[in-house]
């Protein structure tokens, strides 16, 4: 059940983009302006609209802290705004001065990535504001970027239908037609689908465009094989182009806003419809899921903005807990410590925490001196059933670890159809299967050329990794994969 809990109609023009932080949410618009909201009641803040763009703004984001707001505009700037203050603590205008048409923050936040309408992009250094790389698409329009998680790439995409994924260096390392008439927005899911004991190997994105499709993608980066991109699905519903999407914090939803005036909201593992929103009178230009909370935005050529709430258990009370085991607490962000914060009844501490910067490694070497004298917290209660927390996550991290002999020599991840390749060695079979696709015929292992393309299945190890699996069930929580 998703209900209609609020709408904003403060924008005297088209609202082309919203985004949320853990506190406040950011809408921007044709109308040059960009107005900030606090999430507890929906108000605009005092220091609210922001007026330092000259022409239409078409794109808004938040830090993934939630410190830093920036915009991009048809003026050819993109501002860094104090989401605290509203200050504009820098204006970047991109070299060629064309129409900046999007922009995100690294997850890291030390990069602000800029896409123009000649097929520009800039990383722009956030510590002195200066230009860190730049880089063209080969055709078209720069209308659409996401980083992934962990900052070792970023996708683009263009009026020409193109996805680019680059390397944090900005090096193309792929490139895909992806729809017929133009890509007009992409994101990526926060929380990687697949994992192994040396870390994430694959991504779920998804794009839209103007042939009325939305498409789930996985994207597979490795440094040793390159990048690999694959389309899941695609997912049904709009009749006319779609113009935005989003997936939820945790992965499992993602959000279409279309010309035909429709939201729908889509369950990524079944590809299935949720929710069908048609309060919009006209195009649905934009939507987003706030990252600790049950909310979603949607945004229009109404001028309007639609706060929808779910009737469900808050993502925040879930997913940090769930995630535990996906991904290793050193490794959080600021935004997964937040998640578990509230997981554990601690909301109150998320703005502390975020003041601080508290991510995983953070987290997980406070003490009580640190907590009484760094961060001020004075409840000996609060202190008490923080530090209790924390070393339950401690506890949980220590790993039994995966025997070497079960881990596929190419992706390092723990093999589930395990075969002997004609050199002799053991690999998932799925990774031989695309090494060989690619026109390798060279051992992974070796690099000599291969006697023969078979692959048998090696049931004896396939037996020997189903056993160890099942010893490990009776001990899950010291166990990781």
């Amino acid at each position: 059940m998703v209900t209609l809990i609020h709408t904003l109609s403060d924008h005297s023009d088209d609202v082309s983009c919203c985004a949320f932080s853990s506190q406040r949410l950011a809408t921007c618009s044709l109308d040059k302006t960009v107005r900030v909201y606090s999430l507890n009641d929906f108000t605009e803040l005092p220091y609210s609209p922001l007026k330092g763009h000259t022409y239409a703004v078409h794109c808004c984001c938040f830090s993934p802290s939630g410190h830093v707001l920036a915009s991009c505009s048809t003026d050819g700037t993109a501002v860094v705004w104090g989401s605290g203050d509203g200050r504009a603590l820098a204006v970047l205008p991109q070299p060629s001065r064309s129409p900046v048409r999007v922009c995100r923050f690294s997850p890291d936040s030390s990069r602000l990535l800029a896409g123009a309408a000649d097929g520009s992009l800039v990383l722009w250094n956030l510590q002195s504001f200066t230009l860190h790389r730049s880089g063209n698409v080969k055709d078209g329009s720069l209308v659409a970027c996401a980083f992934s998680p962990n900052g070792n790439f970023f996708v683009t995409g263009s009026s020409c239908g193109d996805l680019t994924i680059w390397d944090d260096k900005m090096r193309c390392l792929y490139n895909e037609k992806a729809h017929d008439l133009g890509v007009t927005c992409c994101d990526i899911s926060s929380q990687p689908i697949y994992g192994g004991e040396r870390g994430f190997r694959y991504f779920q994105m998804a794009s839209c465009g103007q042939d009325n499709q939305i498409k789930l993608w996985l994207i597979w980066f490795e440094n040793f094989l390159g990048v690999e991109l694959r389309c899941k699905c695609t997912l049904s519903g709009h009749s006319a182009p779609v113009l935005a999407c989003a997936f939820s914090y945790d992965g499992q939803m993602l959000v279409s806003g279309s010309v035909d005036k429709c939201v729908i909201i889509h369950e990524t593992s079944t590809g299935s419809n949720l929710h069908t929103l048609s309060q919009h009178t006209r195009y649905v230009t934009t939507c987003a899921f706030a990252p600790h909370s049950a909310l979603l935005a949607t945004g229009a050529m109404d001028k309007t903005v639609n706060i929808w709430q779910f009737d469900l258990e808050q993502p925040c009370a879930g997913n940090a807990v769930e995630n535990e085991s996906k991904v290793t607490v050193e490794d959080w962000s600021e935004d997964d410590v937040s998640a578990w914060l509230c997981a554990q009844d601690l909301a109150d501490f998320v703005e502390l925490f975020k003041m601080n910067n508290i991510d995983g490694k953070e987290l997980l070497n406070l003490t009580k001196d640190s907590l009484t004298n760094e961060l001020k917290i004075e409840s000996l209660g609060q202190r008490n059933k923080l530090l209790q927390k924390i070393e339950e996550l401690r506890k949980k991290m220590i790993p039994v670890p995966v025997p070497d002999e079960f881990l596929c020599p190419i992706t390092r991840e723990l093999m589930k159809d395990p075969i002997i390749a004609a050199d002799g060695y053991s690999y998932e079979r799925e990774a031989m299967e695309n090494w060989l696709s690619s026109n390798r015929r060279s051992s992974p292992m070796t690099n000599l050329p291969l006697p023969s393309l078979l692959l048998t299945p090696n049931r004896t190890l396939k037996m020997a990794i189903n056993g160890w699996q099942e010893r490990q069930q009776h001990h899950p929580e010291t166990t990781s994969f």
